[in-house]
């Protein structure tokens, strides 16, 4: 009895997750304005046609990148959040920060960060997305970390200048400046 392989199409879901992670890096690379739905089908191994049965433009597309990488960054920093060796603000901060230092370490994620806060200013989409990932992450830092409001903006403002730190290799650079900016900020 011969037995035939069966190719195992994947589902419009798989496709989409697929289609995702590869405009990570698309977006990563050249940011919201630089980035084709072309060039995305093309690292996808799709058609652009196909592209847009899962996305119905370039916006949406970008909009579910963006999410995307709140989820991951909501999930980097439940797991610190796990691993905190106490229940004290600070130590659930300090272990949230840690997990978050460590995913941003990917810089696909980071540069899509990024790239999502420039295109916020113009694109009223993409503002709604980041708004809504932060107003997430916030509510998420508050509640599992029990931190009061300014501990909150510190560990906020200490993530933004994580990025900019990281996107500037800041650490490559021997100088008073770049000393300051990078005292005290963990990066893997």
């Amino acid at each position: 009895m011969q037995t035939e392989s069966r190719r195992q199409l994947s589902t419009a879901d798989e496709r989409r997750e697929t289609v995702l992670r590869t405009a990570i890096g698309a977006f990563a690379e050249r940011g919201y304005f630089g980035t084709t739905t072309t060039a995305v089908a093309k690292a996808a191994g799709i058609s652009q046609a196909y592209v847009y049965r899962l996305f119905p433009n370039k916006e949406s597309l970008f909009v579910a990148v963006v999410d995307h990488c709140f989820v991951r960054v909501r999930q980097s920093l439940e797991e610190g959040a796990a691993a905190a060796s106490g229940t004290a603000p600070e130590v659930v901060l300090g272990a949230m920060g840690d997990a978050y230092a460590r995913l941003i370490s990917d810089n696909d994620l980071l540069l899509v960060q990024i790239h999502a806060q420039a295109a916020a200013v113009s694109e009223p989409a993409v503002r709604e997305a980041v708004r809504a990932g932060y107003a997430r992450l916030v509510e998420y830092v508050r509640g599992a970390s029990g931190a009061g409001e300014t501990q909150i903006q510190e560990f906020f403002a200490v993530g933004m200048l994580c990025h900019l730190v990281s996107a500037i290799d800041a650490a490559s650079v021997d100088a008073p400046w770049t000393r300051t900016l990078t005292a005290g900020i963990r990066h893997y």
